[in-house]
């Protein structure tokens, strides 16, 4: 299971100027990550707009990720509200030689636990890949209970959880509980917070700016030096605050814009940054990262 531990960046999708998936900079950003000591990449996910992805878009991705980066633990985000979709998805990655895949929970109508956990069985059953539930009840509107992920977590089937919630009583006893199973923490700003609870690594949007940051504290976290590991995380929180204050996902693209990339914007509905946003981004982020 070690392959699957560690600093996972959740990538970013770059567009160039006739909003096509730009892929020559997004072979650029997954090179970046690799220089910065990340175990492997979450592909397709909320981070990736891969909601505002088509069916092919989504594979393009997942195709050009795996072209340049066939030694990294891969994960595919395959979710989606249409069943047949995800199926197509998750049997695409298992083609690429995809390592797991992963999907948020069905949202919007609110399905029963039971319709739920039927969707990502018959999912894992069709990729034949270990499956790896997105528990992030803020956006899916989806809460689960310990009891709950307790079925998926004493599942074969499944990986174990990306957990992106500030619960981390739960966290721990999902981790306590089921030891072997793989728990990620979601939330950047909370890393250390996660690893101290049990968290076996992290997935994170903030990875695609600055994964150097996150992989010292996972580092530092393991040689038991929490006093360095909390420094270097107010430090990315700092950044995070200016994130936030932006748009995470709209600010992060003119983050790696102003470092040299050509990431473009993020598809409508999302709004663009203003003249005032970048100015701050280059005051305030890009000399710290």
């Amino acid at each position: 299971m070690n392959k699957y531990k560690g600093i996972f960046t959740a990538l970013l999708t770059p567009f160039d100027s006739a909003n096509k998936i730009n892929e020559k900079e997004l072979e650029k950003l997954v090179k970046f990550c690799l220089g910065k000591g990340v175990k492997g990449f979450y592909v397709c996910g909320s981070t990736g707009e891969a909601f505002l992805l088509s069916t092919e878009e989504r594979k393009q991705v997942m195709e050009i990720v795996k072209s340049c980066a066939p030694d990294s633990t891969l994960i595919a985000h395959i979710g989606s509200i249409n069943e047949s979709e995800a199926t197509e998805l998750a049997k695409h990655a298992t083609k690429l030689g995809y390592d797991a895949i992963s999907s948020v929970s069905p949202f919007y109508y609110k399905f029963t636990f039971e319709e739920i956990k039927n969707y990502y069985t018959r999912l894992a059953d069709e990729a034949g890949l270990p499956m790896l539930v997105y528990h992030i009840p803020l956006f899916s509107g989806v809460s689960m209970s310990t009891q709950e992920m307790a079925s998926f977590l004493s599942d074969e089937r499944f990986l174990g959880i990306k957990y992106t919630s500030n619960d981390f009583f739960t966290l721990e006893q999902c981790k306590t509980n089921f030891p072997t199973k793989i728990v990620y923490n979601g939330f950047d700003e909370m890393l250390l917070s996660g690893l101290v609870m049990g968290a076996d690594g992290a997935i994170g949007s903030t990875y695609n700016l600055m994964a150097d940051k996150f992989v010292k504290i996972y580092e530092l976290f393991g040689q038991g030096k929490i006093a360095e590991a909390q420094k270097i995380q107010q430090e990315a929180n700092k950044i995070i605050t200016v994130l936030c204050k932006i748009g995470v996902m709209q600010a992060e693209k003119e983050v790696l814009n102003q470092l040299g990339f050509n990431f473009g914007v993020c598809r409508h509905p999302f709004g663009e940054p203003t003249k005032a946003d970048k100015e701050l981004i280059a005051k305030e982020i890009i000399p710290y990262l």
